[in-house]
């Protein structure tokens, strides 16, 4: 199930579309993130401004330096030590259509260590948006039974896998990493 899971997620990402899945931390939306008009179609299936910037998803911390400027040697034991999923927000974003960048150029990355994400961000070769699977202002889902018929109804595919899985997941925290390694938390 899982293999298929990530076959046809990898075919909806490839021609532009948007998926509904699991990941280390709550249900997300996703897309290729490197896709403007996709990354279009999820901000307005989410009711969200793109002024506000999304996060995307990574498979290795070593891929980092391909969408941020200047990664601060920090970065790295800082996702090494996390001990909960951690999105860390980086200066200067390169590489990404800008609805998906911030508005003053931060872009907020997290290294996944989830099994259906890990495979797919290594198959697809690219990072893939990562937003709450929830209409803008309502509360996100702790579990896929928790994610509105509107978004259901609103992607191309939803993964099946981890459906049935009740536990209530948590958000990620995020922390803003300035170039010089200055760092503080934004939510925890």
């Amino acid at each position: 199930m899982l293999k298929d899971d990530i076959t046809k997620a990898l075919e909806i990402l490839s021609a532009g579309g948007i998926i509904l899945y699991p990941t280390d931390t709550i249900w997300g939306i996703g897309c290729d993130a490197t896709n403007e008009a996709a990354v279009e179609q999820i901000l307005k299936l989410k009711g969200r401004e793109v002024c506000k910037g999304l996060i995307i998803l990574l498979d290795s911390e070593n891929k980092i330096g391909s969408y941020v400027r200047e990664v601060p040697e920090i970065a790295y034991d800082l996702i090494e030590f996390a001990e909960n999923p951690l999105t860390v927000i980086y200066s200067g974003a390169k590489n990404l259509p800008e609805n998906v960048v911030h508005d003053d150029g931060s872009i907020g990355i997290r290294i996944v260590k989830h099994q259906f994400c890990q495979q797919l961000i290594q198959k697809f070769r690219k990072p893939i948006v990562s937003t709450s699977a929830n209409i803008s202002g309502h509360p996100s889902p702790k579990n896929f039974s928790e994610v509105s018929e509107e978004i259901r109804n609103g992607v191309d595919f939803i993964v099946n896998f981890e459906q049935d899985d009740l536990k209530e997941k948590k958000i990620s925290t995020i922390m803003k990493l300035e170039p010089d390694g200055r760092f503080a938390f934004i939510r925890r």
